[in-house]
């Protein structure tokens, strides 16, 4: 990487002050080995180095409802493509590739954020964030053909670790998420069913049992269009 780590910070600080003009942030980078099958940069040659983007809480929901109604044209996976849309423009300002966690093939998402935030994954699979608990997503990541400073992620409490009774695998009432795994069948039927009301409207009601990260908990309007999201037959 040309310049100094300094340098790299402020670089990095344009991109994250880019992505905040969205309600999005920057979730921790990595820089690629010279053994690993990295996806290709800008340059279409491997990549050095990623950063991965994405959101804590709600906070990109009011730009995305915005852009939603600027362009009521776009009604198949809207929010992906607003993210998209975004995170490219970002790329094209820093000389970047942008890249999304529903390109295929599928790019190791969970993977590169395990290593560059240091999380583990909850009992329902989702990565558990010792502020955000389970109230957090990663939108796409910005690929470049240089190497850039990261910072080593701390090593935290895994708060499902310290959790008693693991509230999240008790509240479901069809028990979709459990030791052996999601029935994505048993949900799906159940949230498609008459008696799915409560998660069409307010989300996963074992998601929502985690007591961690209340705060940046979504709102139960953004937790419905997920719902709705997940249980449409498209």
């Amino acid at each position: 990487m040309s310049g100094s780590s300094v340098w790299g910070e402020v670089w990095q600080q344009r991109i994250a002050d880019a992505l905040a003009a969205h309600g999005l942030l920057i979730r921790g980078g990595l820089n690629f080995t010279p053994d690993e099958h990295a996806p290709p940069g800008p340059a279409e040659r491997p990549a050095r180095a990623v950063l991965l983007v994405g959101q804590a809480g709600a906070r990109p929901w009011p730009h995305f409802m915005r852009w939603r109604r600027e362009r009521p044209e776009v009604r198949e996976n809207p929010l992906d493509t607003w993210s998209r849309e975004v995170i490219a423009s970002v790329a094209a300002r820093f000389g970047a590739r942008a890249v999304s966690p529903s390109d295929r093939p599928f790019l190791p998402f969970q993977q590169w954020a395990m290593r560059a935030e240091g999380l583990k994954p909850s009992p329902l699979g989702i990565l558990m964030h010792p502020e955000y608990g389970l109230w957090h997503a990663y939108r796409g990541a910005l690929l470049f053909d240089h190497e850039i400073t990261v910072e080593v992620p701390q090593k935290t409490i895994h708060r499902c670790d310290a959790c008693i009774g693991k509230p999240c695998m008790n509240a479901c009432p069809v028990d979709a998420c459990s030791v052996q795994g999601f029935d994505h069948r048993a949900c799906l039927s159940h949230v498609r069913g008459p008696l799915g009301d409560a998660c069409r409207q307010g989300g996963c009601l074992d998601r929502n049992a985690c007591p961690y990260g209340a705060a940046y908990r979504y709102p139960a309007e953004v937790q419905a269009f997920h719902m709705a999201a997940f249980a449409s037959p498209t």
